[in-house]
């Protein structure tokens, strides 16, 4: 049976809020170099797009940690899958998130990235849920505030479905 899916954010308003991101921080990061940390699996779609926004010069990093497994709810556990390929010694970081509920994966991900000695660690999400948020976490960059609702689409799953959609979408059920 087919989940039925119904659309938060359309394409186009995604689009145009990671361009406008992508434009805030080129500012915040004029005459300097940006390494983007990617949380995959959900971020790489997000920093893809936001890496083609941003005009000043760009590395690119990946990570995999996990707190969810295949659930709808953080099981509170958080562990590196995959860790970064490059070092951060005087890099400016920018952790590049999809989605950031209870803010315990960041939490614990910000304090393993600092003992690595970068120039400065900023957060970047496409989608923020404050109102879940039980760790302290300083998030730099927003694009939308969305209410408490399990959401898929560009990068974001459900039991690893529904990545590919192009908008922001709710899971009925």
């Amino acid at each position: 049976m087919e989940d039925k899916i119904r659309v938060l954010l359309t394409e186009e308003e995604v689009d145009a809020k990671i361009r406008a991101l992508g434009e805030q921080i080129s500012k915040d990061y004029e005459g300097k170099s940006v390494h983007l940390v990617c949380v995959l699996k959900g971020g790489v779609f997000f920093m893809c797009e936001l890496a083609k926004r941003i005009s000043v010069p760009v590395s690119m990093d990946f990570m995999s940690v996990s707190s969810y497994g295949n659930g709808t709810t953080s099981s509170g556990a958080v562990r590196i899958v995959k860790d970064l390929d490059e070092p951060l010694e005087g890099k400016n970081v920018l952790i590049v998130e999809d989605i950031i509920d209870s803010g315990n994966t960041l939490h614990y991900l910000v304090e393993i990235l600092y003992k690595r000695k970068p120039e400065s660690i900023k957060i970047c999400t496409l989608l923020d849920k404050p109102q879940r948020r039980v760790a302290d976490v300083h998030v730099d960059y927003v694009g939308f505030e969305i209410p408490d609702e399990f959401v898929v689409g560009y990068g974001l799953d459900y039991a690893q479905k529904y990545r590919n959609l192009p908008y922001i979408g709710v899971v009925e059920q």
